[in-house]
Parts: structure tokens; C-alpha cells; sequence
């Protein structure tokens, strides 16, 4: 073989083997799409006018998806009964809606898909895609903006719709129980801001709500509301800028169906306030009847209980409140009677702030202070005074404490004497310090403050740690903070009723102000002081 020949073989061989090699790696994915899906065309055209199809299709260059459309889509006027829009769960190159209600004449509507269209491989969103069209001859572009805040929390809830009722005609307080508004928008979950657009010239009421069905109806039991004192006039002008504070109202009190739950106790159910509920027996009393009534710790009702036992299948009751009353009726059988039960309330609030506590199960009638004892770890009695909530079938024991110390408190058999007789057996508790060192110090003063003022203490989650309540210009100490992350909540009391006040719709009633300030983390062993400063 020649050597040019051979020279020549070896070469392509060499070639062969090198290219072999160097296809055995993983090929390369390349970079990530993240391009979002694009729109080709639209059927009927986006921003139609004199719009009379029954069915839109929405073609893409890409498969797409649709997620969360529940929570995503808004549709404005909203329609009834609702289009059907596909696809759901599955993957196509096109949305299709069909529309089953009757549209109204010269309006424009507006399909609002928030981020639910997404591509079939990545995920990548077509951002707040609009489909707009018009039963009339022209496109409605006038709009309004504003945003969502919360009157007690620190941040407003997410998905919370803004709806417009057009002021006409036919237009009551009422409405937003029952009907579904002109337009409607929502903050979705990334924003606490709104924009309402492609409106119609005119004067609406605005209202805010967080709700739990998503049927935009004012539902009182379930939905946080939000509204404007006056009527907005929509314009061109669309400069203004609208704050809609969102409260839970106080549910209108109401008695739900009383029922025995054991010998001799009955609980009446209510919804709304119950500080003014009286329960009052109309049926015929023995000589020696007696009553007393407890809050249920763990229901919305109260306790009523009753001796002697009855001889008769059923009761009649009156239950009334403020501006309520009706009549009851309540079926007796025969049930056993509760054992006494007492047991201590655990908080976890420092023992330095909270004074120990018990509660029983049946009404407590009578305390025999003789019988308890109260001794420190060198098993010296400490002197103590105590407290009774009727109410809440509640005693407190209030005694001074030291640091790094253990009190043990023993109530001997008959301390207590419950409404039908029985007493305690033997009831052991204790209660320990830790060092004064092991919690923190928070001052607080204020300026351009307005009293009276409610001024809580909460952690993160909203929950109220410490509370107090000031009528004038003055230094709070807030002693025995565990350490932590807190906020301050200022409520003020505006009707000086030493609690907050939520607000009312049909009553045009605003909540109470609140105020939120962040102060810095309570360390142990450290006094933390701050000066709030109030917006005059």
C-alpha cells in the first residue's frame, strides 16, 4: 500500500474516533424558556364592538394551560350564569368561552385573566391578559384606582374584590346583599392595589370585598367588607386615588335553637353579640326553682342551668338583646348530670403579668379560702387574694412573686361548692418564675395622639400579647416582655368604651382608627424605648 495511502486512512480513522468520543456526552438542554406564550389571533377580535357572538377563541403560538382560574379570573360586568371556558386541565393551542347569558345592550365587558394562562413546559405566564369587548358601538375607556387596606391587621387580606354599583333608578343599600355589581376587579395575591377599567361615565358606590364564596354578595356572616363614605363619580378625570379599609362586621345577633345537653343544663346557641342576652323562663316555676347562667368556653352559647328537675317534656323560654327578642321552646329528657370538674388555665404569658386562674365546669356557688394554701420552695405560706368571674365560672388568685421561684397552691376536699351540691376533691398546682433578666422592658410614649387610646402588644401572627388602656398624655410600661418580634397596635376609642369598635354598612359607619408601628425585638435583659408618632 502506498504511503500516501496509508497516511490518508489513518487520518479518517483517527476522525472517526475522535467525533465518536465526543458524541458520547449528554447533549446540551440549552437555556430555559422563558418566553411567555404568545397570542396569534383572536375570534371575535379583542376590543370588539357591537358584539353579538356567543363563542371567543383565543389562538396561541404554544400549548397552553389554564391554572387557578377560579381565584385568577375576573369578569366585568360579571355574567349569570357564567361562560364555560376551556381548556381545564388539559394542554391546547387555543382558550375557547362560551357565553350563555344574556349581554347587555352598550356595555362593555371585560374578561380579565390575571396570570391562570400559563405555557404547557414551563409554566411561564401570559401576564394579566384582558379580553375586552363592547355590545355597543364604542369601547367604555374610562377607569378608577385605589387601594385595599385592613382596619385591625397589619396586612390586608389577598384576592379581594372591588365592585361598582351604578347609582340609577333602581338602586338601594340593599343591593350588595343580592345582586352582582356593574363592575367588578380584584387585588389577586401579589398587591394591595386595584385598577377598575373600560368603565362607563357615571356615579357608583364602591365597596371592598373579602369573600368566602366568590358570588360578589355581602355575605355578613363570612365576608370582610370594605366602603367608601360618598358615591364616586367616574370621569376623565383619573387622578383620584381611593383607600378602602376592610372590617368584619358585627353579626346582627340572633338565637339558634336552645337544646339539653345534660341533666339539668341547657345551652342556648346565638350568633353576634351576647353581652345583653337574657334567657328568661316563662314556664310554670316550682317554689324553690333556681337558675344561674355561665359562658360555654368552648361554643357560642350560653349555659343555663336550672334545679329542681323538672316533671314535663318541654320549657319555654324568652330570649331578648338589644333590639331582639322570641320565644323558645326547649325538650326535656332524661340525661345525667355533669361531675365537677376544675382545672387550671395555662397562658403562657409570664407569671409576673398573669395572675393563676381556675375554672370549673358546673357554676361555682361557694369558696372556702381556709382550705387553700399557697407556699414558696422554702415552704413559707405567701398571702393572696382572690377574684370571682360569674360569668365565665372563673377564679383568679392574685399574689405577689420573686424571681427563680416556685409557688405550690393546694385546695383541700369542699374548697369549692358547685351549683347542685358537689364538692372538690384534693386539687394540686404550682406555678414557677424565672429571672427578671429572662424578659425584656418595652416604654412607650406618644405624640399627636388623640385619647383614649387601646394599646396592644402583638406578635406576628396578630395575636394580642399585652394590652393597655390610657385616657391621657403618659409613659406606658409594658414589664416581663418574653423576647421576641412585636408590633404595636393603637386602637383609638373614639365612643371611649374601652374596646374596638368594627364598622357598619347599612349604617354608614366607619371602624374605629387603628394605628401599627414597628418596634425593635425584645431581648431579654434589654429595655426597649420608643416614641410613636401619630399623623395629625
Amino acid at each position: 500500500m502506498p504511503k500516501s495511502l496509508s497516511n490518508l486512512i489513518f487520518i479518517v480513522v483517527v476522525s472517526f474516533v475522535l467525533v465518536n468520543c465526543a458524541n458520547r456526552g449528554t447533549p446540551s438542554g440549552g437555556e430555559k424558556d422563558v418566553t411567555p406564550p404568545v397570542i396569534l389571533k383572536s375570534i371575535p377580535e379583542n376590543y370588539s364592538v357591537n358584539f353579538n357572538a356567543k363563542e371567543i377563541k383565543i389562538y396561541f403560538d404554544e400549548y397552553i394551560k389554564i391554572k387557578d382560574l377560579q381565584k385568577q379570573l375576573i369578569i366585568s360586568p360579571p355574567m349569570d350564569p357564567e361562560p364555560e371556558i376551556t381548556p381545564l386541565g388539559s394542554a391546547s393551542k387555543y382558550i375557547t368561552i362560551k357565553i350563555f347569558d344574556t349581554l347587555q345592550p352598550n356595555t362593555t365587558y371585560a374578561f380579565n385573566f390575571g396570570e391562570s394562562i400559563v405555557d404547557n413546559n414551563e409554566g411561564n405566564p401570559y401576564p394579566f391578559y384582558r379580553y375586552v369587548f363592547s355590545t355597543g358601538d364604542y369601547i367604555d375607556s374610562l377607569s378608577v384606582k385605589g387601594k385595599i387596606v385592613d382596619a385591625v391587621n397589619r396586612k390586608p387580606d389577598e384576592f379581594v374584590s372591588v365592585l361598582l354599583y351604578e347609582i340609577d333608578s333602581t338602586f338601594t343599600d340593599s343591593i350588595i346583599y343580592k345582586q352582582k355589581p356593574k363592575y367588578i376587579t380584584n387585588t389577586l395575591d401579589s398587591t394591595t392595589t386595584f385598577k377598575l377599567e373600560n368603565l362607563k361615565a357615571g356615579t357608583y358606590l364602591m365597596i371592598a370585598l373579602k369573600e368566602e364564596n366568590n358570588n360578589y354578595t355581602f355575605q355578613q356572616k363570612t365576608d370582610k367588607i370594605g366602603f367608601l363614605k360618598d358615591f364616586i363619580s367616574v370621569s376623565a378625570d383619573t387622578s383620584a386615588v381611593y383607600t378602602i379599609k376592610l372590617f368584619n362586621e358585627e353579626i346582627d345577633f340572633k338565637a339558634t335553637r336552645p337544646k339539653l345537653i345534660s341533666g339539668n343544663k341547657i345551652a342556648f346557641g346565638y350568633e353576634g353579640d351576647f353581652i345583653n342576652m337574657k334567657i328568661n323562663l316563662l314556664s310554670e316555676k316550682p317554689n324553690n326553682y333556681k337558675s344561674t347562667i355561665t359562658k360555654d368556653q368552648k361554643a357560642d352559647s350560653l349555659l343555663y342551668w336550672y334545679k329542681p328537675k323538672f316533671e314535663t317534656d318541654s320549657l319555654l323560654f324568652k330570649v331578648s338583646n338589644t333590639s331582639y327578642a322570641d320565644t323558645l321552646t326547649v325538650r326535656l329528657r332524661s340525661l345525667e348530670k355533669d361531675s365537677l370538674v376544675i382545672t387550671s388555665i395555662q397562658s403562657r404569658k409570664s407569671p409576673f403579668i398573669e395572675d393563676f386562674k381556675i375554672e370549673a365546669n358546673i357554676p361555682i356557688i361557694s369558696i372556702n379560702e381556709k382550705k387553700i394554701t399557697i407556699l414558696d420552695k422554702d415552704s413559707m405560706q405567701v398571702d393572696f387574694s382572690t377574684t370571682f368571674d360569674e360569668l365565665n365560672n372563673r377564679y383568679t388568685f392574685s399574689f405577689p412573686k420573686r424571681e427563680q421561684e416556685r409557688y405550690k397552691i393546694q385546695m383541700l376536699p369542699e374548697t369549692f361548692t358547685d351549683f347542685f351540691g358537689n364538692k372538690n376533691d384534693t386539687l394540686n398546682y404550682s406555678v414557677s418564675t424565672k429571672q427578671f433578666s429572662d424578659y425584656g422592658n418595652v416604654r412607650l410614649t406618644f405624640q399627636n395622639a388623640t385619647y383614649p387610646l387601646i394599646i396592644q402588644l402583638i406578635d406576628q401572627n396578630g395575636e394580642v400579647k399585652e394590652e393597655q388602656y390610657t385616657t391621657k398624655p403618659e409613659v406606658l410600661d409594658f414589664l416581663n416582655v418574653d423576647p421576641g418580634e412585636y408590633y404595636v397596635r393603637v386602637i383609638f376609642d373614639e365612643n371611649e368604651n374601652e374596646k374596638y369598635d368594627s364598622g357598619n354598612y347599612l349604617l354608614k359607619r366607619q371602624p374605629e382608627r387603628v394605628s401599627h408601628f414597628e418596634i425593635e425585638a425584645v431581648r431579654a435583659g434589654w429595655d426597649i424605648i420608643e416614641t410613636l408618632v401619630f399623623k395629625e
